[in-house]
Parts: C-alpha cells; structure tokens; sequence
C-alpha cells in the first residue's frame, strides 16, 4: 500500500452526527429510523417515525459509535440504498464524500480495525468524533477502487451462497434434536406424572451483586444472564467476584452439571434461555435475575430435565406466564410451579440413553456446521484485509 494513498477519514470525508428520535417514533410512520439494532440486525429489525429528523441520501454510509463491551455492533457500517427512506438517530454518524467509490469505502470502513481497537473489553465505548475523523483510510485511484469492489462483491456472493447452506444445515439439524424430545415428551404413555418443578429440584435465586463487586482483577466467575444463552452455556462474559465471596455467599454456588435459567428475557424468537453449566464454572456465584436447577436425580435425571426444558411445551409453558408485549420476565414462583413430566422408573434410564445418543451426535453436526460458518466469517475478514493492503488480484478473491 502505497503511503502517498492514505489518509485521514477528516482529509477526504465529511462527518455528521444523528440526532434524537425518542419523542417522534411513530407505529404507522413510513421512514426508518436508523439506530444501532437497525445496522447491526442489516436493517431486518427498525423503528418508524413520521418526521425525517435527519434526512439520508442514497450513498450515506452510516456508522455506530457507540456499544457495549467487546461488542458486535461497534463501527459497523450501513450504505444506505435509496433516499427519502431513513431518518438518522444520536449515536450513529454518517460519512459523506466524493472521494471514493461508495462501496469501496464501505467495505473499508465496516468494522475498521483502527475504530474497533477503542473498545477496552470492560466498559461500553463511545466513540467520539475526533476518534473517526482520525481513521485512516486507503485511497487508490477510483478504476483501482471499482475494480477491488468487484471482486469483493464476487468473493462475497460465492461465500454467502456457501455459509447459507451451512446455516440451513445447522438450522435442520436443531430441528432434528427439537423434534425428537417433542415426540418424547408429548407422546407419553402409561405411568407417567406432572410434577411441579420445586418438589423435583432444588431452585436457587441468584443475589444481587453491586457493580462494584465486580473486576477483572478478582478470581471467583459468576453466572449473568449474559452467560445463558438459547440451550447453550455462553462462556465469553466472565464477570468475577472477589475469592472471599466464595464462602460468603456459598449459597449462590453453582455446580457443573447445574441447569441455569434467565428469569429477564426468558425467552426470545430462537427459543428458552436455558443451559447446563460447564466445567469450567464449577462453583461460579449466581447473579439477580438468574435462577439455579438443582435435579434431585433419584426422581428425575438432570440430562432428562435439560432436554424437557428445550422443548416447544416448556417454550408454551413460559409463553403463557409472562406478557411478551413487555418485556418477557419469568417470576420465580412461576419457575417453582413449572409442570415436569416424569417418566416412571423403569424407563427413565432407556430414555436418558437415547437423549444422550441423539443429543452427541446432534452436537457433532451442530460443531462442524458451526466451524464452517465461523471459518467463512474468518475467510472474509481475510480477504477484506488483502483488499485493503492492496495485494488482492482478481484470482486470489475468486479462489477465496
């Protein structure tokens, strides 16, 4: 890359911020407000007003400028198509110029390196403007541009025709594993009984911790909600307590093996917020709003009961006990009351066998699925970054 081609965004590009929105969102207005989940759901996920506050223009690129730590939404860009549609909100900039070609710029400047190296991982960036004034960006001749955009667009269609597939097959093998405990748990035979889940388990509400009892620096992991993902455990938050809390608060302990449940947010379009606790947060400290299943395992096996509560009837059950036109909380006592079934004794090991066996191999296909999806985001960061060193030729994009 040739330094004479690098400038400033302030050198080539002119700046604006949004502005407020709150007080004009409207359910029957006809433009979008662009905010931070209209850009980071691609524009899938909006709010509609009647008064262009902000007035966008085909060829805009719009920018967050601010998220929360470590997060997906920060510096990512959103060209806008056509004009008299969008209305822009506080916190997201746009970026005008005549400098570039428009795609070209933004595929440079979605995600910039230099804008994502703001985040610190423990508080929620803001980026100012003198921070996206500063970001530097490669300006070749414009024939040179046009012709990075088209092998990009090309490198990127073959990749997004390849990772939907990916996500079909992931999404059919989910259903798989969903139909199955359906079947199991909505096909009942003889001997079976509904028990409430608190005369099965042993529930534990989680204690609400200060902020400020929380650091990087101290040793003892703790289960938020952002840890309990839809049937998974997600272990990129950790949030750590200090050691002597351990004991203090032994009572908020949680177990490998333990069943959590988000009581905010309990359930979302993709399902229940509900996960098994790994190895790796044996004896984490539970927070507020997140609640521990303990099976007691001469009733109901735990395996059993995780998979009961990933089925479409547990989904109904919290369904019918919160007011999903507010925001959707379970209550701890409609958590203690949860109907479980249990299947009589002398099938209960039959079943946990045939859980276990379709649960892995649903896992091995979820796995290589998720790896190829994953390895296809890393392949276009790849080729994104050889684009903007200026060493992509036409064939090193299209065998990408």
């Amino acid at each position: 890359m040739s330094k004479a081609q690098t400038f400033s965004l302030g050198e080539v590009c002119s700046f604006y911020n949004g502005k407020a929105h709150e007080n004009a969102i409207s359910e029957s207005g006809n433009i979008k407000v662009i905010n931070s989940k209209f850009v980071s759901s691609e524009g899938a996920s909006y709010k509609l007003t009647n008064e262009v506050i902000f007035p966008l223009y085909k060829g805009d690129i719009c920018l967050v400028m601010s998220d929360v730590p470590n997060g997906k939404t920060l510096a990512k860009c959103f060209l806008v198509d056509r004009d008299n549609s969008y209305s822009l909100n506080q916190r997201i900039c746009v970026i005008r110029t005549n400098n570039f070609d428009l795609k070209f710029l933004f595929y440079q400047l979605n995600r910039h390196p230099y804008l994502l190296a703001f985040n610190n991982g423990e508080n929620q960036t803001n980026l100012r403007k003198e921070n996206i004034l500063n970001c530097p960006l490669w300006m070749p001749s414009i024939p040179e541009q046009k012709r990075i955009v088209a092998i990009l667009d090309q490198a990127f269609a073959d990749i997004d025709q390849v990772r939907a597939t990916a996500e079909t097959n992931l999404k059919n093998t989910r259903e798989l594993l969903d139909s199955y405990l359906q079947k199991v748990f909505s096909q009942r035979g003889e001997g079976w009984n509904i028990v409430e889940l608190e005369k099965v388990s042993n529930i534990v509400n989680g204690y609400a911790f200060s902020s400020s009892d929380f650091s990087s620096q101290h040793q003892v992991k703790s289960i938020k909600i952002t840890n309990v993902g839809v049937y998974e455990f997600i272990e990129d938050s950790d949030n750590f307590l200090p050691m002597e809390f351990s004991k203090e608060y032994s009572r908020y302990r949680a177990n490998e093996g333990d069943i959590v449940i988000a009581l905010t947010r309990t359930i979302i379009s993709s399902g229940l917020k509900v996960a098994t606790v790994p190895a790796s947060y044996d004896g984490a400290l539970v927070n507020q709003r997140v609640a521990v299943i303990q099976a007691n395992e001469k009733v109901i096996p735990k395996e059993i009961l995780q998979a009961f509560l990933s089925t479409r009837i547990a989904t109904d059950y919290v369904k019918s006990n919160v007011n999903e036109l507010m925001q959707p909380n379970l209550s701890i006592k409609d958590l203690r009351a949860f109907p479980i079934p249990i299947p009589p004794s002398d099938i209960v090991e039959s079943i946990s066998k045939d859980i276990y066996l379709i649960r892995e191999r649903t896992n091995q296909l979820l796995s290589l699925y998720t790896r190829k999806i994953k390895a296809l985001d890393e392949l276009k960061k790849s080729i994104l970054q050889k684009a903007f060193a200026g060493e992509l030729t036409k064939s090193e994009g299209i065998a990408a």
